[in-house]
Order: structure tokens, then C-alpha cells, then sequence
């Protein structure tokens, strides 16, 4: 068969305008509509998680629930130096505590570190602990 006496090949079609290249299972493969992006995904920071749980341990102190820190420690598998430092976070100014509680990790990117807020904590007074958290 040659010329005009070809056979049409249904399988075969001509796309015009822009490709999308796209992975499925290994093999890349081309669309007409880009792929949509997946939502972010918004969760609390996690300094926000352990100033949380620094409250909840200071409560179960205040209540007698458990004796000291290091009885909160033996209770949570921790080390008594974490409980510590976990307990230092209280100990931020109101203001901040407020901001911290409020932080969100999107896409599993933190936005500050606890090593970080202790520097913030090692301030004396709440009026340097602002300074300082102004800086970060």
C-alpha cells in the first residue's frame, strides 16, 4: 500500500498546544491539562505541640498528679533534663506563648526551632525576652 491507499491508523492522533509531562507508577506520560497542585498541608508547628505539653506536664504538677519533674519524666519515658527543658518554655513571655501556639508547619517546613526559643527563654525579663524574639 502506497500513496492514498494507506490504511488510517485510528491508535494514532495529532495533539497541538502544550504537554504535560506526568509520572504514573515509573512511566512519564503526557497530558493536555497540567496536573493540579495538592493542597498544602497545614499542621501545628511543633514548638507549638511542645509548649503545649509543657503546660499539660506544669498542670499535672500544680494538681499533684505527679510529684516532680522527674517523676513527669519516668511517667513519659523522657529524660529529666528534657522535661526541663520542655518546662522552660513556660516561661516565655504571655505574648509569645500566644504566637507560638498559633504556628503552623506547612509542607513539614518548621518555621523555628526549640533550640532557637531558648534562647529567647535564657532572657531575664519578659521586656528582653520581646527584643530578642523580634530579632528571629
Amino acid at each position: 500500500m502506497t500513496g492514498p491507499e494507506r490504511e488510517n491508523n485510528s491508535s494514532a492522533r495529532v495533539v497541538s498546544g502544550k504537554l504535560h509531562p506526568v509520572r504514573k507508577g515509573g512511566a512519564k506520560t503526557f497530558v493536555q491539562q497540567p496536573p493540579t497542585k495538592p493542597e498544602s498541608v497545614r499542621r501545628p508547628a511543633r514548638v507549638a505541640l511542645m509548649l503545649a505539653l509543657a503546660h499539660k506536664i506544669q498542670d499535672a504538677i500544680n494538681r499533684g498528679v505527679v510529684r516532680d519533674h522527674g517523676d513527669a519524666a519516668k511517667r513519659l519515658g523522657l529524660t529529666w533534663t528534657r522535661v526541663t527543658r520542655l518546662l522552660d518554655l513556660t516561661l516565655l513571655e504571655p505574648e509569645i506563648q500566644e504566637e507560638l501556639l498559633f504556628a503552623e508547619s506547612v509542607d513539614g517546613a518548621e518555621t523555628m526551632s526549640e533550640r532557637t526559643l531558648r534562647v529567647v527563654v535564657q532572657a531575664e525579663r519578659w521586656a528582653m525576652q520581646r527584643e530578642v524574639w523580634r530579632q528571629f
